[in-house]
């Protein structure tokens, strides 16, 4: 019988001494988070009660040295890229902790992962798709644990840090990709090639009713196909959402003038440093999830919850259809396009509207800031009529290239490095004679008077125009008809606005490095109005019509330096040049 007894024990010691899949947050009842080795052990554990449906696996490692994991999730067994491809499964990328204090994404995923492979959610949905779950992009930030991380947020006790170690924001890198753990993702992404990505986030701001805001592209801007699937994949979880009892929002909610609730709010396409003004660019879906700050944890880890199985349950649903699309689309961003390219969006003045639930308030100066403040009362709803721009239209277009880019040699590594994160086309060229190109000289520029991300950005307007010019060996040809060729005008084209231009990657050639002194530049103005009466008569025109250059000794003596042999003429011109037809 003690034998019996002592065999019995040993074959239910593997169950009872699996790791739990509960999370610190659900095990205090939402009221704290995790620190970064829970991440590593509920991988881990995940992968071993699930060896069949689930892979856990190292994607990157920080600064810091902190391994950035990954789950991959599927019932269908298709746990790497290539079984996904050879099924045909659409791939969904579930990102949290982004900005690793807004950590309501790693809770609910992990939560949602547990009912999805029980059973408990969505039943049958993991052999229709693969599940890309990232708990915690951030974690070196995760790390900087603190109560008062973010003092405007409900919940949990204690959270991460905005920026990574090296103080980076990630959701202001896709595009420049600049943090090492960017460039990881990047990796991922191409790796997966995701058909959905889900970002998921708290928000600041006003107090109000509303929970949860869900915002998608392609919508405003892409692959018209794909616009027409965004807004169906926005609306179906939305309604989802609201029939579990959120009110959710299709727009983020931030006040068009800060702390005051009748300025309203406008909707966007946000630019692709963030992750949904990015994966539009590569023919695929983005979604933007915000929970309400002000909402509890336990209440903004439930409806990032509901979210993450909504999405689940769509792409079970749809994600066939959608890929198709997806594919088409890459192939349409491939064919030429007479049109022109929008580079940044912006809403029109038209205004509607809307119903809002917040909450009754006042606004009066403040005895501490001498600011206008609004205080909210909570425990009066309200419902407020304020306006919406959501015509959303092109902001900035520009003629397409015909054929693509050219990279000149002094410049080709670092923008081959950029294009290759990207997973985009080129390749290198022999010396060029004389050719037919386009080059873009800036009529006005603006450096940035403080840093931003580490950089000092700079815009400039001017136009592309026709030149003939000969390129050295080792310039790079970069076609434009490849399938992402959205993301090539994105970081090539000088008025895209996170271009590698305007993130200060080109500043040189915008900064004057030789000049004329005043003393000689008297003596060539006299030489050149002696001997040229055209000039002089533009000169004394240009006396007599603006007062600010009569006033100023240094513009009236620029005017001549810039009409003089002496001046460079490559200052303002941008190095990278278009070309309408293949060098090759």
């Amino acid at each position: 019988m003690r034998l019996i007894t002592s065999l019995l024990l040993l074959t239910t010691l593997p169950a009872l001494a699996a790791p739990p899949l509960t999370t610190v947050a659900e095990e205090s009842g939402f009221t704290r988070t995790g620190r970064y080795s829970e991440v590593v052990d509920l991988c881990d554990a995940f992968a071993a009660r699930y060896p069949a449906s689930v892979r856990c696996f190292d994607f990157g490692t920080t600064p810091q040295g902190q391994p950035m994991k990954a789950l991959v999730a599927s019932t269908s067994g298709a746990l790497d890229p290539l079984a996904a491809r050879r099924q045909g499964l659409p791939v969904v990328l579930v990102q949290g902790g982004i900005h690793a204090g807004e950590i309501d994404g790693k809770d609910a995923g992990f939560l949602a992962l547990r009912e999805l492979l029980e059973g408990e959610a969505a039943p049958g949905a993991l052999d229709k798709q693969v599940l890309l779950f990232v708990p915690v992009f951030n974690v070196d930030g995760h790390e900087r644990f603190s109560a008062w991380n973010r003092p405007n947020q409900r919940g949990p006790v204690e959270m991460g840090w905005r920026t990574t170690a090296q103080n980076l924001n990630l959701n202001r890198d896709y595009l420049k990709a600049d943090a090492p753990e960017m460039q990881a993702m990047l990796a991922l992404v191409n790796t997966w090639d995701p058909l959905a990505v889900v970002d998921l986030h708290a928000t600041n701001g006003a107090q109000f009713e509303h929970d949860i805001a869900v915002m998608v592209e392609p919508l405003y801007a892409g692959d018209p196909a794909l616009r027409a699937i965004g807004r169906q994949w926005r609306d179906a979880v939305i309604a989802d959402l609201a029939d579990q009892g959120s009110l959710p929002l299709p727009f983020y909610p931030s006040f068009v003038v800060y702390d005051d609730p009748a300025s309203g709010f406008t909707d966007s396409v946000a630019p692709p440093r963030f992750s949904t003004g990015y994966f539009w660019m590569r023919n695929r879906l983005g979604m933007l999830v915000e929970t309400h700050s002000w909402r509890t944890y336990p209440e903004r880890v439930r409806s990032t919850r509901n979210t993450v199985v909504s999405v689940i349950e769509q792409i079970a649903e749809h994600g066939q259809a959608w890929q198709r699309a997806a594919r088409a689309a890459d192939v349409a961003a491939s064919q030429p396009d007479p049109t022109p390219a929008p580079l940044s969006f912006a809403a029109s003045d038209k205004v509607r509207t809307i119903d809002f639930r917040g909450y009754a308030y006042t606004r009066e100066p403040s005895d501490v800031s001498g600011a206008l403040m609004t205080r909210y009362d909570e425990s009066t709803p309200q419902l407020w009529r304020i306006p919406l721009r959501d015509d959303i239209q092109p902001a900035i277009t520009v003629p397409r290239p015909g054929a693509g880019y050219l990279v000149p040699a002094e410049h080709a590594a670092q923008v081959a490095a950029k294009l290759r994160l990207h997973d985009l086309a080129f390749h290198e060229l022999p010396a060029l004679g004389e050719t037919d190109v386009q080059s873009f000289r800036a009529s006005s520029k603006a450096f940035g008077a403080t840093p931003v991300e580490g950089h000092q950005r700079l815009t400039v307007t001017g136009e592309w125009a026709d030149e003939r010019i000969a390129l050295g060996k080792g310039a790079l040809f970069v076609p434009i008809r490849q399938p992402r060729s959205r993301v090539v005008m994105a970081l090539l084209e000088p008025l895209a606005p996170d271009s590698l231009l305007a993130w200060g990657r080109f500043n040189n050639h915008f900064e004057a490095k030789e000049y004329m002194e005043a003393y000689v530049a008297e003596a060539v103005a006299r030489e050149m109005l002696a001997g040229d009466p055209a000039l002089r008569e533009a000169f004394e025109k240009r006396l007599a019509e603006d007062a600010d250059f009569a006033a100023s000794p240094s513009a009236r003596l620029d005017f001549f330096y810039r009409r003089h042999a002496s001046y460079d003429q490559a200052l303002d011109r941008y190095p990278v040049l278009r070309v309408d037809s293949d060098p090759r």
